[in-house]
């Protein structure tokens, strides 16, 4: 009877620590990534330099892409982000603070870049914004990428990713 009890009590441990992990690792991770890419503060986009061995910031980057980051604060209202256009491939991704991913777009539905209103889940929606995407936590990353798989095109990626924004919105005096 005793081994049915250390048993059944070892099962329950193990199942709270795994569902303890299973939540508490992602918003660590993210955590940790918003610190390394937030280092010039929120709203404020990080162009990264040209990925190499020695110069990436996570894992399994691409060397033939141009990467930007933002990390995104919403706790003062919506933050507009716009992607400048770029002949090439480009995508912008959207990242909760538990590392889900809950919006992509790319060059190829908007052939001349792209400006969102990120707004929290469950806040009103701004009046004059043209594409509102809710966020579902209040804090996050964009990610930019770009391909630029030469000196020079990243250098152009880099001259083109000055024209992104991500930046808080002026919300109106009362």
């Amino acid at each position: 009877m005793k081994w049915g009890q250390y048993v059944l009590g070892a099962l329950i441990i193990a199942a709270i620590v795994h569902f303890a992990a299973i939540i508490a690792v992602p918003r660590v991770l993210m955590n940790v990534a918003m610190q390394r890419f937030g280092e010039d503060g929120d709203n404020v986009w990080h162009l990264a330099e040209r990925i190499t061995v020695a110069s990436q910031k996570i894992v399994r980057s691409s060397p033939d892409f141009a990467y930007s980051a933002c990390v995104y604060d919403l706790s003062n209202g919506p933050v507009v982000i716009a992607a400048a256009p770029w002949d090439e491939y480009w995508s912008l991704s959207l990242y909760g603070d538990n590392t889900d991913n809950f919006f992509v777009i790319d060059d190829r539905e908007a052939h001349h870049g792209a400006e969102i209103t990120l707004i929290k889940r469950g806040t009103p929606h701004p009046d004059g914004a043209s594409m509102i995407v809710e966020s579902p936590s209040t804090r996050g990353i964009a990610l930019m990428r770009r391909l630029a798989p030469t000196a020079s095109t990243y250098s152009a990626a880099a001259d083109v990713a000055r024209e992104d924004v991500c930046a808080a919105v002026v919300q109106p005096a009362n």
